[in-house]
């Protein structure tokens, strides 16, 4: 019994030529801008990664020795906060070969700052994304530039100049210029061959 309906054979299904078949996925990648080049230089293979970002670019232009170099930031950041925080007169002795001036407080206070910024280079160690490594090599040479000039500052009421103040303004100078070059490097494009 039917109901008015007759059962209609379906049309053969017919193939679609392989030519208008590219044509048509190049109209629909172009229409949801993917494929092409961004402001970036990248070529997004997806809406998804388009929209997500794709880290896997970030290690080809990781610098050599970054690494390393926050590896190393982070290990001598913890170790002069801890010193600061658990020998402060030692410290300010050492550096600066006199007897403390100030209160240990305050040089305690020196240490909790160091050791933030010591825990802001141990995150630095282990994400992948640029902008985090870039405000930490950045937050990591302000405190440089910075440390140089108060010891310097310092250093001038004083009015003397011990060899490890030397050593310290020297090895900032240094550190300085190491952290600035790979803010540098890490922020450049690649260039394109």
């Amino acid at each position: 019994m039917t109901f008015g309906m007759a059962a209609k054979p379906h049309p053969p299904l017919m193939k679609k030529h392989s030519q208008t078949d590219l044509v048509s996925r190049l109209k629909t990648r172009k229409i949801l801008g993917v494929g092409g080049e961004d402001d970036d230089g990248e070529v997004h293979r997806s809406k998804i990664s388009q929209m997500l970002g794709n880290e896997i670019k970030f290690a080809v232009r990781e610098p050599m020795g970054l690494r390393l170099w926050i590896l190393f930031s982070a290990v001598v950041f913890t170790v002069m906060a801890l010193m600061a925080l658990a020998f402060p007169s030692q410290l300010y002795e050492v550096v600066f070969d006199q007897e403390q001036t100030a209160t240990s407080v305050s040089i305690r206070l020196y240490g909790g700052a160091i050791l933030s910024l010591s825990l802001i280079l141990w995150n630095g160690l282990y994400t992948a994304e640029k902008v985090i490594i870039q405000w930490t090599l950045l937050s990591e040479a302000c405190y440089f530039a910075i440390q140089f000039l108060v010891t310097s500052v310092t250093l001038v009421e004083l009015g003397s100049l011990p060899n490890a103040a030397i050593l310290l303004l020297l090895s900032r100078v240094f550190f300085l210029t190491v952290t600035l070059t790979y803010y540098y490097h890490l922020g450049r494009r690649p260039k394109k061959i």
